[in-house]
Parts: C-alpha cells; structure tokens; sequence
C-alpha cells in the first residue's frame, strides 16, 4: 500500500513539475501509441483485424511448415544467381590476365633477359596464382555479398535465424550461428568475423570453428566441374544436369549437417555448456538501401576478404613452381611426393596429386583445379596440355577435362570423395589467418585447421571401403 502511495506522489510531482497540459499530453500520447500496438497485436473477439503486409509475410517464412522450404529455395537461388551469374565476369577477367597479361609478362621477361628460373618463379608462379584467385574469387563475391546484405537490410535474415535457434539450440550451439554459416557460404574468413553478433564466447567459439563447413565460393567450381563429369557423367545424359546440381547441393546439405553434429559434440566436450537463451527482435521489412548495400558488400567484405587471400596467394604460387621445377635425379620434388603418397591417397579414395594440390594450395581453394591439372600432366606426361611444369592452366572443355583426369586414373569414386574432401579440409590460410584474429587462441586455430582434416580422411576411408564393398 506505501508502495502505491508513493507512486502517486511522484506521478503528482512529476505533473506539477512540467505542468498540467503537458502531463496529459505526454499521457494521450503514451496511450494512443499503446492502442496502435494493441490494434496491430491483439485480435479482439467479433472485431476485423487489419491487414498487415509484416504478419502475413512472417507468417510464410517463420511458419512451421513454410519457414525451412523457403529459406532453403532462397538459398538455392542465391547460390544459382552466384554461380551462373559469375561465370562470365570470371572468364572474362581470366581471359584478361591470363590468356592476355601472362604472355606479355612472359615477352617482357624474355626481353629483360629474366633468368628461366626467375620468371618462372614470379610470373608463371606467383602472377599466376594470383590471376585465379582473383578471376575465380571476385565475381561469385561481388554477387553474393551484395545478395546477403540485401536480405540482411529487407529483415529477412533474423527470421532465419528465428527458424534456425530451435535447431542450433539442442545441439548446444547459438541461433545467430545460422547466418554465419550463411555468410561463411560467401567466404568462411567473412562467416568467423561475423560470429562477432554472438555475444557469448564459447557459442562464438562453437560458430567459429564449424564455419569451415560453410562451402565458401572457392570451393564451389570444384564442387560444379567434379559432379558434372562424374556424377552427371554416369547418369544418361538427359539427367546429367539435374544429377549434378543435386549432388553439389547435397555436399552443401552435409555441410549444415556436419557443422550441427560438430556443434552438439564441442558443446558436451571441451565447449561443455547449455545454450544461452537470447531475446531476437524481428525488425519491419522494409526497402534494401542499394547504394549503401554496394558500398558495405563491395568495399568492407569483398575488397578487404580478396585482398587477404591476394596476399596469401602469391607464395602459394610461388610453392607450386618450385616443387613442379626442382629437381633430384630429373625427378621434381612434386613426383617424388604424389608417389609416395599414392598408396596412402589411395585407402581413402583420393590420389597423390589431390593431396599436394591442397597442401600447396592452403592460401585460395580457388587454385586447386588449376593445380591439379598441371599437376596430373606433370605426372602423366601427357603432351598438349598446359604450358610446363608449374604453370598452372584450365580448360574451356569439360570433355577435355575429364580425359585428362581419367588419363590420370580417376574414377567415380574419386570424384566423390574429392567433393567430400572439399567439404571436409582445412580452411583456407585467409580463414585461419581470421581466426586466430579473432580468437586470439592458438589452441582454438589449431583446432578449427585440423578437425575438419580428421573428419575429412574418417569420411572418404568410410566411403571408399563402401564403395569397394557394394560397388
């Protein structure tokens, strides 16, 4: 009763203080404004609601059984979009520095009376990798950044992490962890910097570590050019596209899944801990801002995410010369390693020169084809193939492509666990450059770069001893 006491003596002071219109104008204003919201949230009984365009819209894409197949159909056309969006600008940009640019380098070296071995090392090595990494990596960014912030700005994305907390909440994990992945399916160095919404360390941790499950865009034309030879190619012809645009978005599918059972274990283990409940304001749709959206995607996440990788990409190029060109015996340092290591690659479904193409390529996935052309043709001595030793190439036909792989002893079961193994390898030396960033922890680094090798090599031995079992 003192406590009601009180409170009217202070609501009179407080009128008596900024005076008796304005008290009851402040009043009407807090009430008519509480009616709106009352009107908008409340259906009364025998009244007709009004119409919300908000309502309705989150009614389809947080509902129960519309929620999931929308977020899902968006993120097929984003990624299709992407994809196929990209693949002009990107041939164009390789066409450009690669057809154009690397054999006026070359000229300019041969009229400078450069070393063999020195342009080798700086223009078929080290410009080279740079080329791919840019014809490769900007188009699919500059289309997908610009995509997600589009949905970041409609309102759309914190509904999908609406429909997601349930999910990530019982394996321990944060809802916010579904749009990193979602970003981290852009870049992965872009999806550990934007576990920074997740306000609790261990659930931020958690994020971090399974991103690398996220196909990042470097990954995706290994993904695209391997199903469509060996997948689509073992399926009448008339199915081929179809077979292979599924089997990449069931590699992208698993990666969800993995990052879900990942999340579950790290949280009952050495991220032992309960989900920690958050309170997620859905905000009101509204207009993507267009110019702003190009300035935030283009220049603070792709720029600043391409020129991580550019730096990290030259010594890798500058690697791949070397051991493609130094020699013991007449044999280069490169055949001597994919020999030794065949028997191994073999158990687990891969080959020798898959695993030197993705230990020399740790600083961009986007040089991996390229390398592993060479490389086969290094090893095969097939003629009319590439430029030489070290300098890496791609072909303008599929066809082509695929006679030099199976001239290099591929099968299906290689092309399967080598899209698994894309799925399930270290993350870039651009991402684990952005972890250890942002964690601080040489320990959580070591953790995020070789869980995903051990969970790569248990998968594709299982599959491979399927394979050789029932096939």
């Amino acid at each position: 009763m003192n406590n009601v006491e009180e409170i009217i003596q202070k609501a009179n002071k407080y009128r008596w203080d900024i005076g008796e219109n304005l008290h009851d104008s402040i009043l009407e204003s807090i009430y008519t404004d509480a009616a709106r919201i009352a009107d908008k949230a409340v259906t009364r009984e025998g009244g007709k609601q009004k119409f919300d365009w908000d309502r309705w819209i989150d009614k389809l894409v947080t509902g129960r059984w519309t929620g999931f197949p929308i977020m899902f159909l968006l993120l097929v056309i984003v990624f299709w979009l992407t994809i196929s969006g990209a693949n002009v600008p990107s041939a164009m940009i390789a066409s450009l520095l690669v057809d154009t640019v690397h054999p006026l380098l070359k000229d300019g070296a041969n009229f400078l009376h450069f070393p063999w071995w020195l342009s080798g090392v700086l223009i078929d090595g080290a410009y080279l990798a740079l080329a791919w990494v840019i014809s490769v990596m900007l188009p699919p960014m500059a289309i997908f950044f610009p995509m997600f912030t589009l949905l970041e700005d409609f309102g759309y994305l914190p509904r999908v992490a609406f429909n997601m907390d349930n999910l990530y909440r019982r394996v321990g994990a944060h809802g916010k962890q579904a749009l990193t992945m979602s970003m981290g399916f852009g870049c992965n160095a872009a999806g550990v910097i934007a576990a920074r919404i997740i306000d609790s360390p261990r659930e931020r941790i958690i994020a971090i570590i399974t991103n690398n499950f996220s196909l990042c865009n470097g990954r995706w034309p290994t993904q695209i050019l391997i199903a469509t030879i060996f997948i689509g190619g073992a399926v009448p012809s008339f199915l081929a596209g179809v077979t292979s645009a599924a089997a990449v978005m069931i590699v992208a599918v698993l990666g969800v899944v993995f990052s879900l059972v990942v999340s579950w274990a790290l949280s009952r283990s050495v991220l032992k801990g309960e989900a920690s409940a958050f309170s997620l304001e859905l905000p009101p749709y509204r207009p993507p801002r267009f110019l702003q959206t190009l300035y935030t995607s283009l220049i603070d996440r792709t720029l600043m995410v391409l020129w991580r990788a550019v730096v990290f990409a030259a010594p890798a190029g500058v690697a791949i010369w070397l051991v493609s060109n130094v020699t013991i015996a007449n044999v280069s340092l490169a055949e001597y390693f994919i020999k030794w290591t065949d028997p191994y690659a073999m158990i687990i479904g891969l080959n020798g020169v898959i695993i030197l193409a993705y230990i020399i390529a740790i600083p961009a996935n986007e040089i991996v084809i390229p390398t592993v052309l060479m490389l086969t043709v290094l090893t095969t001595k097939v003629a009319g193939f590439g430029a030489g030793a070290g300098v890496m190439f791609e072909m303008d036909s599929v066809s082509d492509t695929a006679a030099l792989l199976h001239t290099g002893g591929w099968s299906v079961l290689t092309g399967i666990n080598l899209m698994l193994f894309s799925l399930l390898h270290n993350p870039c030396s651009t991402t684990i450059y952005t972890i250890y960033k942002e964690t601080k922890s040489m320990k959580w680094t070591l953790i995020s770069t070789f869980l995903p090798i051990a969970m790569g090599i248990v998968i594709c031995f299982l599959v491979a001893q399927f394979w050789r079992l029932f096939a």
